[in-house]
């Protein structure tokens, strides 16, 4: 194998497949990235068995092959070389090492066979559809910060995609971690009928984000998914994943329907008000508590290390008199995600869930659990 890359390129695709693995494996293969040169392209390809990306660039092909490589040390020797520089590499003819050389620096990087590397196929995908890029966007950002990291209930690991079928038909992407839940839905796209409900694991989401960040809004992802793997074609790059084997809870059980006290705030000064007032708030929960009365909104919290914090706003409030206590970084996710000016809270007591929306976006809702403070 022998080609020649323009280290841009090489980088970019370097990026979006090394992050994929581990940097603690008892398998030697998984540490590398998987080189394939032929026909005027170098695909690359990354895996840690349970996910895997693969992205193909352009390059100056002399010699076709296949051969495996350090993932990291490779992304690292490459990012350190000077921009605009021509990489060339080449397997020994033993093909226990290749050789990187760019301008008057050469490097030699241990090698594993190709034909040790395991792939991800794509059977059984009976399912097909495309998103736009910023459809897609959308369903991840609005959800993924509400992904649990409890791995006992592995279940709540990621993100669940599926259809609601209420005559229009929807695709909705849900998360929770049991302390605050987001909802997200789309109108569904041709094709999505009769999909399965899938959980996409949180290491999937990372990755799938970075890929499609660099896409136009209106680019078209591909999604082809079964009961337990899923595809996703994103530009140059094709990512591969196992779900998560494992039953979403109903959670529309926990959204509730009889919140009638409404709040509607400015979105911005209300996260800025809440961030100054958890200062003061020094346990890891960072609680902060929610005073309403007739048309004026008190924040405050009460720290035996670090004293006392309290801010008024004024915001439109017609109900009774009203107390709730809620952890300040997961209103502040929530407020993160609101495109308009202003935000509602619709609050039924201080120990019953909260549910805060977007006032013009009917499509996204978040479910907040008070907290005692």
């Amino acid at each position: 194998m022998k080609l020649a890359i323009e280290r841009a390129a090489l980088l970019k695709s370097l990026g979006h497949v090394q992050s994929v693995v581990e940097r603690r494996t008892t398998i030697p293969i998984l540490s590398n990235v998987r080189l394939e040169a032929g026909n005027g392209s170098l695909s690359l390809t990354a895996t840690d068995l349970d996910l895997s990306v693969v992205e193909t660039t352009e390059a100056d092909v002399a010699q076709p092959g296949a051969t495996t490589a350090p993932a990291h040390t490779l992304y690292d020797v490459v990012r350190k070389l000077p921009e605009g520089a021509r990489v060339t590499i080449e397997r020994s003819a033993s093909g226990g090492e290749i050789t990187l050389r760019s301008g008057r620096a050469t490097f030699d990087l241990p090698c594993l066979p190709a034909d040790e590397f395991p792939t991800m196929g794509d059977e059984g995908l009976e399912h097909g559809f495309a998103l736009s890029a910023a459809d897609l966007r959308k369903l991840i950002d609005r959800t993924r910060f509400a992904i649990s990291t409890e791995e006992t209930r592995y279940y709540l690991n990621g993100i669940y995609f599926h259809t609601v079928d209420d005559g229009e038909g929807r695709l909705r992407a849900v998360a929770t971690d049991g302390h605050r839940l987001s909802r997200v839905e789309i109108p569904l796209p041709e094709g999505a009928a009769g999909m399965p409900g899938v959980i996409v694991p949180r290491k999937t989401i990372g990755e799938l984000r970075k890929l499609i960040d660099e896409l136009d809004a209106e680019a078209p992802v591909g999604i082809r998914l079964s009961n337990a793997r899923i595809r996703f074609e994103v530009g140059p790059a094709v990512l591969r994943s196992r779900l998560i084997d494992g039953t979403f809870p109903d959670y529309e059980r926990v959204i509730p329907t009889g919140n009638d006290k409404l709040m509607v705030a400015p979105n911005k000064q209300l996260a800025e008000a809440i961030d100054r007032v958890a200062t003061i708030s020094t346990d890891r929960s960072r609680a902060v508590k929610l005073s309403l009365n007739d048309g004026r909104l008190t924040l405050s919290a009460v720290s035996a290390e670090a004293g006392r914090a309290v801010e008024e706003l004024d915001v439109s409030y017609a109900g009774e008199p009203l107390e709730i206590g809620f952890n300040a970084r997961y209103m502040l996710d929530m407020s993160g995600q609101i495109e308009g000016d202003d935000i509602e809270l619709a609050i039924a007591d201080a120990a019953s869930p909260m549910i805060v929306r977007d006032p013009k976006d009917s499509s996204t809702l978040y479910v907040l659990m008070p907290m005692r403070v």
